[in-house]
């Protein structure tokens, strides 16, 4: 089955310096303490980052997001996010890094004195982890889709608040086994009303009538470039909705579409096995992965 996160083998990627707490180690040496939070409870955040000709797109959001998602979670991370984006520069020149690189970067609560959930059995400060891969998207995706089914598991505030990017992932992990159990690519996940809501690993769109329509964002994860899709439909003039729509408007959109930071818009041909539009990436589809493309390329010629 094909992936939203398809991407080529890249050999570099065994030598590669990966980032832990300020020092840097051979992939095959890094490691954490089997006592750290992250490991023990999923207790942290992340992101994933973009390098492309020698910047870091949408660093910036990206930095907010992931402080924001710490201090939700009452987590001090212990430096400044321009100390934190020093880091990361100090990574990518550590690897001597410069485009088609994916970079994930974690913060746990740090090390326990004891397999507990509370915080104040943590002793001392976060783990900050950056682990930089080249990783460069599949093309054949981006032009061949998706396929898509609804899935049992929902997206709402019963366990965690979905909005943030934390460490623990077991609410899309379950949906992404319900989608390879049904021999889809991605699972459709819905919220507590069943409105439609994201899918487990990327931000969900529909084209209805030449409008663009995604959720309200109130039981999915803004995405970053989820962000700059909604932005880019208005600076082009395509109408765009953040609104409660059902599976029935999906299964008779026009286009259908996800997206992500790795791999930025992806079609969706199938949804619960019906074929979206004439089964092939639609037209706005394609215009938004030409715009968000120009998109990035301004943001390396402002940086």
């Amino acid at each position: 089955m094909a992936s939203t996160h398809d991407y080529d083998i890249d050999k570099r990627n065994n030598d590669i310096q990966i980032y832990i707490n300020g020092e840097f180690f051979h992939r095959p040496e890094a490691k954490i303490s089997v006592m750290d939070s992250g490991y023990l409870l999923g207790d942290g955040v992340w992101e994933g980052i973009r390098l492309h000709k020698g910047t870091l797109i949408h660093l910036d959001d990206h930095l907010d997001r992931l402080f924001s998602g710490a201090n939700s979670i009452a987590m001090d991370i212990g430096i400044s996010q321009h100390e934190m984006a020093e880091a990361l520069q100090k990574t990518i020149n550590t690897n001597d890094m410069d485009s088609d690189v994916h970079i994930r970067l974690i913060v746990s609560r740090g090390i326990k004195k004891t397999p507990y959930q509370h915080p104040k059995v943590t002793l001392g400060k976060p783990t900050v982890v950056i682990i930089p891969e080249y990783k460069k998207a599949s093309e054949e995706i981006k032009k061949a889709g998706l396929t898509l089914a609804t899935v049992k598991t929902k997206r709402d505030h019963s366990i965690q608040d979905p909005r943030i990017n934390s460490l623990s992932k077991h609410n899309c992990i379950s949906a992404c086994i319900e989608a390879d159990q049904l021999g889809v690519d991605e699972g459709l996940m819905l919220d507590p009303h069943d409105f439609v809501s994201t899918c487990n690993s990327t931000n969900f769109f529909i084209v209805r009538d030449e409008e663009v329509w995604t959720s309200t964002g109130e039981y999915c994860l803004n995405g970053v470039t989820r962000g700059s899709i909604i932005r880019l439909c208005k600076e082009y003039n395509i109408p765009v909705y953040e609104k409660n729509f059902n599976v029935e408007d999906v299964h008779t959109a026009d286009e259908v579409f996800v997206t992500g930071t790795f791999a930025g818009v992806i079609p969706v041909i199938s949804v619960d096995g019906k074929i979206i539009g004439d089964g092939t990436r639609g037209f706005i589809t394609k215009s938004l992965q030409n715009w968000y493309a120009l998109d990035i390329e301004k943001l390396v010629e402002a940086s």
